[in-house]
């Protein structure tokens, strides 16, 4: 008995990172054959519904909109920002309420942490998981606007790797927030501050019809830096400031990544 426990000691992760994040994503598919598929489905069809409901109805109201020099359908403008929206859900979710059951609830990564699994390997993998989802929602959604004929050119394209690196810093940056969560009531914060950036983040109209201080503040926003990005990619319309945008993102996901992996090992590897 007593080798056996010696044993499974030896075995338990004392390094940050094994190498081996790909069992996480091995486990995620292995759950999303049985019966996760279903909130992915209906994920999908939210930013859908917004283009219809919005796009087609009120957008004969609304006719078409100006932002800076150029005039376009209000229906192609929503386009972009919704495809943003889409692969922020689709990675916050996956990132935020998955991942504070398995902390929480089942006690699935201090389980895993006693294999030779590090906690950048849970970070890795579980974010890379999340960001497979959003990327499942944006090509949807790509799908769905070019049926639709709303794709002005084969610039859209680009756009999915752009939502792709949205999706990837909300992912890794919502992982590291849930660490900090221990009740429901908590994550219920996830919520209070996803619906007003959705909102005034832009999808749906300029930020330029708000007051030059609320726009400032909606500047700071990752959503807005991800809409514009994306909106940039799906207009061919690359200037200096998609960098900017790039790189805010970049900063996202590896402070996503760093704070995750710390917390975890501070959490389960004491």
């Amino acid at each position: 008995m007593s080798a056996a426990v010696e044993i499974a000691e030896r075995s338990k992760s004392t390094a940050m990172y094994a190498g081996r994040p790909y069992v996480l994503l091995e486990r995620g598919w292995l759950a999303f054959r049985s019966t996760n598929w279903i909130p992915v489905v209906t994920g999908f069809v939210e930013p859908v519904l917004f283009l219809l409901a919005f796009g087609y109805g009120m957008g004969n109201l609304v006719g078409d909109v100006t932002t800076g020099d150029t005039t376009i359908d209000y229906t192609l403008f929503i386009a972009p920002g919704l495809l943003a929206n889409s692969a922020m859900n689709g990675a916050i979710y996956d990132s935020t309420w998955n991942v504070f059951w398995k902390l929480n609830e089942s006690k699935l990564y201090k389980t895993m942490l006693s294999t030779p699994l590090g906690p950048l390997d849970i970070a890795l993998g579980e974010i890379s998981w999340a960001l497979i989802r959003g990327l499942i929602y944006s090509l949807g959604f790509l799908t769905v606007v070019t049926a639709l004929g709303l794709t002005p050119s084969f610039w859209a394209l680009l756009a999915i790797p752009a939502a792709s690196l949205v999706a990837f810093g909300f992912a890794s940056f919502g992982m590291a927030v849930t660490s900090y969560f221990k009740t429901y009531q908590q994550m219920g914060f996830i919520n209070i501050v996803l619906l007003p950036m959705t909102l005034f983040s832009g999808s749906l109209y300029p930020i330029s019809v708000y007051p030059d201080w609320v726009e400032k503040m909606i500047m700071v926003l990752p959503l807005w830096h991800g809409i514009e990005m994306v909106r940039a990619f799906w207009f061919g319309n690359l200037t200096s400031g998609v960098l900017v945008h790039i790189a805010y993102f970049l900063v996202m996901i590896a402070a996503g990544l760093f704070v995750t992996s710390r917390r975890l090992r501070a959490l389960f590897l004491r």
